[in-house]
């Protein structure tokens, strides 16, 4: 029964990743800016959801990416022999421009799914945290790219959190608090609101609002998961942040995207929660 369940959570995990560079490339500008509606080559981005939902290719890109054949009569190859039967050559297609350079999408958010299901099990809080694995990991590549969380996407996953797992709190064998995930949310929330406002410039307010997403799942269980959540996300980034200034690809006062390590200190701290309940 694990084996399956793990199985089906990867295989959801793979499908909406699948999902994820057309999103993060639509949502990847810098603020202000409306999100983009066309794709690197300035075809209109079609398809379910008002555009939303698609493959990471652009669907005209790839029908204008056909190999063009050309016979010996019309390219002739220098030092080609003048007599004989011309043999054709065919030019490489151009490459398909992608919405998103990065290709690992549908891995991570597989394994993440996966190791979630390991460590939950059968306890309804699990179908919580498959909805929210995806959005994660759309939040951390938006923040990689363009170092911003749009509003759009952290308020949202705040309130789902909460509701969703109010709901879960109704079934039976759940291993959490509802409770306790709301205060988590509010405290953790608060903690990076209140580095905001001592630092501005080091921590930006999607930060903040994305804690309150965070903190809302790691309270679920309980105040030890809270915490350790979030150090491990401050571990993370500190790490990070020193591995760039001894390789002076950086400098003290150098901005870095937080927001990925938040997610990985949180997804720690749910493993954590699941595999202690």
């Amino acid at each position: 029964m694990d084996d399956m369940l793990t199985g089906i959570a990867a295989l959801w995990g793979a499908a909406t990743g699948l999902l994820v560079p057309r999103a993060a490339y639509r949502f990847s500008v810098p603020p202000g800016e409306p999100r983009r509606d066309a794709c690197p080559a300035g075809h209109p981005l079609t398809g379910p959801a008002r555009g939303w939902l698609g493959a990471a290719r652009c669907a005209a890109c790839a029908a204008e990416a056909v190999p063009v054949v050309r016979t010996g009569a019309e390219a002739p190859s220098p030092g080609a022999e003048p007599e004989g039967e011309a043999r054709p050559s065919v030019d490489p297609p151009p490459k398909t421009p992608r919405y998103a350079p990065h290709r690992l999408a549908p891995v991570v958010t597989a394994l993440a799914c996966a190791a979630l299901a390991l460590a939950t099990g059968t306890r309804p809080e699990l179908a919580v945290w498959l909805l929210l694995a995806p959005v994660a990991v759309l939040l951390a590549s938006i923040d990689h790219r363009v170092h911003r969380l749009p509003d759009g996407l952290t308020l949202p996953a705040a309130g789902a959190a909460a509701v969703l797992l109010g709901l879960a709190a109704l079934l039976p064998e759940h291993a959490g608090s509802w409770r306790s995930a709301l205060l988590g949310g509010l405290v953790l929330g608060g903690f990076y609101f209140l580095l905001f406002l001592i630092n501005p410039g080091g921590m930006g307010f999607g930060d903040v609002k994305l804690a309150l997403s965070l903190g809302t799942a790691l309270g679920w269980y309980g105040w030890a998961v809270v915490f350790a959540g979030g150090f491990a996300g401050f571990l993370f980034g500190a790490v990070y942040g020193v591995a760039l200034v001894a390789l002076r690809r950086a400098g003290r006062k150098t901005g870095i995207p937080f927001g990925p390590f938040m997610i990985a200190g949180a997804f720690l701290g749910l493993l954590f929660g699941g595999l202690a309940a």
